[in-house]
C-alpha cells in the first residue's frame, strides 16, 4: 500500500538530507498522529505542494505531530506542457467534484469561471468561502492521489477577464457539443500551456463562444454524447495526457 502523503508548504529548499530529522507538526502533523494514528516505524510522504517531497520513516509520534527520518528525495514529473482547466461554476457539488477529479488526473491550474448561464453566483463573502472550498478540495485530492504538486486554484473570472487570459496561452480549447473538430485532431505544442474551457450545465452562450474565438480559442468535442460539467474536463484532460 502506498504511504500516505502530507503537505508541508514550509519544506526546506534544498530538501533535508537523507538521514536528516524532519518535524511534521501543525494541523497536518496532528491529523497524522491523532486521526490517522500513524506510529513509529511506518513510512509517510511529505510534499511541499509544488512538486518536491521526501519519503520518510516515523521515528516518534505525539499528539502534536510526527518526528521523521528522511529516506529519499522525491520529485514530480515536471511536464513541459502545462494543462489549465477553466471550470464554470455549477450548482450543488458538481463544481467541487470536478475540482477533485481534475486534481487527481494532474492538472496544473484550475480557473473558476462565472459563465452567463451559471446558476451559482460567487460574490462578496460567498465567493470567498466558495473559493476556499475549491482550494481545500484540491488540497485533499492532492493528498489522496499522492501527488507532489497541488494545482493552483485562481480567483473567479468573468467572461471578459477569461477571454483576455485565453489570449495569453499557447493553445485555448473550448469544449462544446456542436464542435466539428475532435480534441484528438488538435495539434499540440511540445511545451507551453493548454487551456481547456468547460461550460456550465446550461451550456456556453453563443456570445461567450464568439468572445473566446476572437481571443484565439477553438471549439472542440471530446465525446459523441453531452457530458456533465463535472465530467467533461476530466475526459478532456485524460485525452490530452494520453497523447
Amino acid at each position: 500500500m502506498t504511504a500516505p502523503l502530507f503537505l508541508l508548504e514550509s519544506l526546506a529548499d534544498p530538501l533535508p538530507a537523507v538521514g536528516a530529522t524532519l518535524e511534521l507538526g501543525g494541523d497536518e502533523g496532528r491529523h497524522a498522529a491523532v486521526v490517522r494514528r500513524i506510529a513509529a516505524g511506518e513510512q509517510v510522504l511529505v510534499a511541499d505542494g509544488r512538486g518536491r517531497g521526501v519519503r520518510a520513516e516515523v521515528t516518534a509520534a505525539a499528539k502534536t505531530g510526527l518526528t521523521l527520518r528522511v529516506l529519499e528525495h522525491l520529485a514530480g514529473t515536471g511536464r513541459p506542457l502545462r494543462v489549465v482547466v477553466v471550470q464554470a461554476l455549477a450548482k450543488g457539488d458538481r463544481s467541487e467534484l470536478a475540482v477533485e477529479m481534475l486534481t487527481e488526473v494532474g492538472v496544473d491550474e484550475i480557473w473558476p469561471w462565472q459563465a452567463s448561464r451559471s446558476i451559482v453566483r460567487w460574490s462578496a463573502e460567498r465567493g470567498e468561502k466558495s473559493l476556499a472550498r475549491w482550494r481545500s478540495t484540491a488540497r485533499e485530492a492532492t493528498k489522496q492521489s499522492r501527488r507532489l504538486a497541488q494545482p493552483d486554484v485562481r480567483p473567479v473570472l468573468s467572461t471578459a477577464r477569461l477571454a483576455a487570459a485565453l489570449a495569453g496561452v499557447d493553445v485555448a480549447l473550448v469544449l462544446h457539443e456542436d464542435a466539428t473538430t475532435a480534441l484528438r485532431e488538435v495539434a499540440l505544442p511540445a511545451e507551453g500551456t493548454v487551456a481547456l474551457v468547460v461550460g456550465p450545465e446550461g451550456g456556453i452562450a453563443p456570445e461567450e463562444l464568439e468572445r473566446f474565438a476572437a481571443a484565439g480559442a477553438r471549439a472542440v468535442s471530446v465525446s459523441d454524447a453531452v457530458l456533465r460539467t463535472s465530467t467533461a474536463g476530466v475526459v478532456a484532460v485524460a485525452g490530452l495526457l494520453l497523447r
